[in-house]
């Protein structure tokens, strides 16, 4: 054989190998590597005259404990108790 031969030889193995590494590193990387940030669904509730972030809550998740549903909204709208005017909308995650 002469030396171009075995040179075209090598040098094809030799791509053909990193190509089959690519192939099997891009999954794998995916499957290895921590994931990104997971997108919050949410939705919106409007205020109704008499509304209490208490009351909005409990209609919310009426099985569940209010209090940490209560300090989401809270958090997440920017208001406090005392603040809630009919007509509002407060921005409700999916976890709440």
């Amino acid at each position: 054989m002469s030396r171009t031969r075995v040179r075209r030889r090598r040098t094809t193995l030799a791509v053909c190998a990193v190509l089959v590494g690519a192939a099997w590193a891009g999954p794998t990387l995916r499957a290895v590597a921590p994931d990104g940030p997971t997108p919050v669904a949410r939705s919106s509730y409007v205020v109704r005259q008499g509304d209490t972030l208490w009351s909005i809550a409990r209609h919310l998740s009426p099985e569940g404990d209010p209090r940490s549903i209560v300090d989401a909204l809270s958090a997440d709208n920017g208001v406090s108790a005392g603040e809630l005017q009919p007509g509002q909308v407060l921005l409700v995650s999916a976890g709440s």
